[in-house]
């Protein structure tokens, strides 16, 4: 199964942008709108707009809210999410071509974005 966001929900994600180091994928959304389980690199967030989701990952989830303008380091993660606010979500991310430092992530990492690496 491909498990990348623009094959598995291509009505809310969207390439903008790639070369041979990074993709750039933009992401809209409505309140209640949700993805399927799909698969982010290691990735760089920014958001556009204020919102609130529920990131989950099997048994894990997470709710998140952000503000427009924040920017978040999102670990290597497979993950489903919600809009579960009462705005549009809007943000651009910037996936990573290479490896993680690190190898693969574990079942415990941090799910969803987090304020630093």
């Amino acid at each position: 199964m491909d498990h990348d966001p623009t094959a598995t929900n291509p009505d809310l994600y969207r390439l903008i942008f790639e070369n041979e180091r990074i993709r750039v994928l933009e992401y809209k959304d409505k309140p209640g709108d949700k993805t399927t389980p799909h698969r982010h690199p290691d990735s760089v967030m920014y958001t556009l707009s204020s919102f609130k989701r529920r990131v989950a990952a099997g048994a894990r989830q997470v709710d998140v809210e952000l503000q427009a303008g924040q920017v978040r380091w999102v670990g290597a993660q497979e993950h489903s999410g919600e809009n579960i606010g009462v705005t549009d979500t809007h943000t651009i991310f910037v996936e990573l071509k290479e490896p993680p430092a690190n190898g693969s992530p574990s079942p415990d990492s941090p799910l969803g974005p987090s304020a630093q690496k």
